[in-house]
């Protein structure tokens, strides 16, 4: 069975590019097409599409809030966002709207389809520069609740103890993450580079390495972590705290 996909964008020549496009592959078929938010949610319960690829700047119904009404009434749909803004006060009310896939409009169009295969397979496609936006939030948040936790420790503590607990913290934030020592230095540097929200592309061009061997180590390091894709090895890499 082809991957049905509806297509949200206002700009009409957005949606006929994409939709011949999409047309050349054998896998996929483009069941409608919306001018906004409203007609998506009404084409969505009407076609039951398999995934939503659509802009996030619509009239009527933008797509924050048709991707959060998707969620509730068609729960099985995939949503992927196609846009031109990365920036934080766009990604983070995306992901949280339950989007599976964050995608920039300068995207190359082969990539655009390997995105839509993946995200209907089950697995979450970040364009970098929204990957990046999403490590930002979550050190900046976890670093704000390990300083008041820390503080708050330090005005119920006596200094000896303070001192004693340090040192433990120290000791498990080092045992925190065994996992780290099965990769390789170079692994180590991809992984630190990935976090940071860096593209295959550009993660090669600052190693001086090629893209296919950046791919290689890419999925080195997945399987000795466990992880499934890039975007769970950032969120790893920042929640251990081990970014170069």
């Amino acid at each position: 069975m082809p991957i049905r996909i509806l297509l949200a964008d206002d700009h009409a020549m957005v949606r006929r590019g994409l939709h011949v496009f999409l047309s050349t592959q054998s896998d996929m078929v483009v069941v409608g097409e919306a001018s906004n938010g409203k007609e998506a949610l009404q084409q969505a319960e009407e076609l039951e599409p398999d995934v939503v690829l659509m802009d996030l700047h619509m009239p009527v119904l933008d797509g924050i809030e048709t991707a959060r009404q998707l969620r509730v009434l068609t729960p099985s749909i995939r949503i992927i966002v196609l846009t031109s803004f990365s920036d934080q006060d766009h990604v983070v009310p995306a992901v949280r709207a339950g989007v599976k896939g964050y995608l920039l409009k300068d995207i190359e169009p082969e990539d655009l389809a390997v995105a839509i295969r993946n995200v209907h397979a089950g697995q979450v496609e970040l364009h970098p520069a929204a990957a990046g936006q999403l490590m930002h939030v979550m050190a900046s948040a976890e670093l704000s609740m390990n300083e008041q936790q820390l503080s708050l420790k330090r005005t119920e503590q006596q200094p000896v103890q303070e001192q004693r607990q340090d040192k433990e913290k120290d000791k498990e934030a080092q045992a925190s993450a065994p996992e780290l020592d099965t990769l390789t230095r170079r692994e180590r540097e991809v992984l630190g580079l990935i976090a940071q929200g860096l593209s295959n592309k550009e993660i090669a061009a600052q190693l001086v390495i090629t893209e296919k061997t950046v791919k290689t180590h890419v999925s080195h390091l997945l399987d000795k972590l466990g992880l499934s894709d890039r975007t769970q090895a950032a969120i790893y890499a920042v929640r251990k705290g081990w970014v170069v």
